[in-house]
């Protein structure tokens, strides 16, 4: 991921800068910038009005006491379209319009929504805070076992309290004090 996220900041802004130039070389200089003007204040538009939509159907989610999962990832997506249309070129235009556009919208919601949920499934499975396996660090909340880390930075496991036969976790001793025991 951390790759994948270095070659898109690598190169993303080589292509636009490729595509503004070729572009410019075609329609000329002066006409790519009034384009991209042009682009960017109908983007400004769009995302204002969309994003009022998105806030608007949030608040009414929200008013009507059931879980607004629709329409926060719908703001999140007009968000980060908003973004993209910030940033200046062409190909960030396209997938900023995508993300904001409404006929659009639910296909890249659906993308991300698909491509996050790849990827917790991946986290679960490799025993990250969502798995079997507990916190990356310490180990889970519940678990007896540490996690990888702490191995790492305590040495060896056997100075954590062992788990119990049932795997549930660690014993931890203590005293139930009641109101009536207190008060007596």
């Amino acid at each position: 991921m951390r790759l994948l996220l270095f070659l898109a900041f690598l190169v993303v802004p080589v292509l636009e800068i490729w595509l503004l130039i070729q572009v410019g070389e075609v329609i000329g200089g002066w006409s790519t910038v009034a384009l991209l003007l042009a682009d960017s204040l109908l983007g400004a538009w769009l995302v204002r009005r969309e994003g009022r939509r998105a806030w608007r159907s949030l608040q009414d989610a929200l008013a009507s006491g059931r879980m607004p999962e629709r329409e926060l990832a719908d703001a999140g997506v007009v968000l980060a379209g908003g973004m993209l249309l910030l940033t200046p070129g062409f190909l960030t235009d396209v997938l900023g319009f995508a993300c904001v556009v409404p006929l659009t919208r639910p296909l890249v919601r659906k993308a991300l929504s698909w491509f996050f949920a790849r990827r917790l499934r991946r986290y679960a499975q490799a025993g990250g805070p969502l798995g079997a396996g507990g916190g990356p660090f310490l180990g889970g909340p519940f678990t007896g076992a540490p996690g990888p880390f702490a191995q790492d930075l305590f040495g060896d496991s056997s100075a954590h309290e062992p788990a119990r036969p049932n795997g549930r976790g660690p014993v931890i001793h203590g005293q139930v004090i009641r109101e009536e025991e207190r008060d007596a």
